[in-house]
């Protein structure tokens, strides 16, 4: 049996972008910048009041790990996903979506009664995202989505951080954990979403626990689990608990510690257009890189170019034409030699 790069475990969402306004925020009580989980009339009611203003500017599978999952497919990285659809029209459009990349999925035998997750993504003006999320069946991903066989023959376990909202997703991220250390698969385990560790505190601190080889999170979120808003002291903090730090900065670049050497990734510049997916995106080219035993330095240089790239585009990702001449480029930077 062929060897695994990665098996992803998260929720399976068709994400659905759509650009709009502070003021439209605001008059919907929308809590900027933060992902809020709504029930499925309400996302039905704000879909309706979307459509009236404005048009659906990307549509593709998505959800947090996912995301990584393609950027680091699209780099030639070997993928597996273990997620949960239900067998409807926006399920069939994930698993295509999925298979269409190359990422093999668990879910050619599901047939679950019920409703495929849809994450509504709003984009304003500054290139913040905002989203709204009704997770569907794949609140109910549990022990029988886990590919026990994957996880043990993969180089890397990677945990979206969304999954802490639901009790059987907690208990099946300690199962994956449990198969992945029984068979020296390392553990990667990305924050997700500030509100994640905000509100759901206790759910993160399960996944860490026991500690992991690569832990990700953005400043903001860096500082909640810290409690400082101190990049570097957060960075010593949380290497109490992961091995390999990556402290994303935004346009600042990132910060990344191993314990015995840090490297200060700078941030590349571009004209910003839409933030969602940016940190999916620096993590799934930064596990490619490890995957493919690159220095930090490189790690963090294809990084930041793929996340500045999603950046300057709209929707979460890019082409395999994008990855793949950025790769090229890069290859000739000092980092890469």
């Amino acid at each position: 049996m062929d060897s695994l790069d990665i098996v992803g475990i998260g929720n399976a969402l068709v994400d659905q972008e759509f650009e709009v306004t502070d003021q439209f925020l605001q008059q919907h009580n929308i809590e900027k910048g933060m992902m809020t989980l709504i029930e499925d009339s309400e996302q039905e009611k704000l879909i309706a009041e979307l459509a009236k203003r404005g048009e659906l500017k990307k549509q593709s599978g998505g959800g947090s790990a996912a995301n990584s999952l393609v950027g680091f497919s699209q780099f030639g990285g070997n993928a597996f996903y273990c997620c949960k659809v239900a067998d409807d029209h926006a399920g069939e459009f994930y698993c295509e979506d999925m298979e269409r990349i190359g990422i093999t999925t668990n879910t050619g035998k599901q047939k679950h009664k019920g409703k495929t997750g849809r994450c509504l993504v709003m984009v304003t003006p500054d290139a913040e995202r905002t989203m709204r999320t009704y997770l569907g069946i794949t609140a109910d991903l549990s022990c029988a989505e886990l590919d026990e066989e994957a996880i043990a023959r993969a180089e890397y376990l990677y945990i979206e951080g969304y999954l802490v909202t639901s009790p059987v997703a907690r208990e099946a991220i300690a199962k994956a954990k449990e198969i992945a250390r029984a068979n020296d698969t390392k553990i990667a385990v990305t924050c997700s979403d500030p509100a994640m560790v905000k509100y759901f505190r206790e759910g993160i601190d399960e996944i860490l626990s026991g500690g992991v080889d690569v832990l990700f999170c953005n400043q903001e979120e860096a500082g909640y689990l810290a409690g400082t808003e101190d990049v570097q002291a957060a960075l010593q903090q949380l290497q109490r608990h992961a091995k390999l730090v990556a402290i994303t900065q935004g346009k600042d670049g990132a910060l990344i510690g191993d314990g015995k050497r840090q490297v200060a990734v700078p941030g590349i510049p571009v004209k910003a257009i839409d933030t969602n997916g940016a940190g999916d995106m620096f993590a799934g080219a930064m596990m490619f890189g490890l995957t493919r035993k690159y220095s930090l330095a490189a790690c963090g240089l294809l990084a930041s170019h793929a996340a500045a790239a999603v950046v300057a585009s709209f929707g979460p990702r890019l082409s395999l034409d994008q990855q793949q001449q950025l790769l090229i480029k890069l290859q000739h930077e000092p980092e890469f030699n």
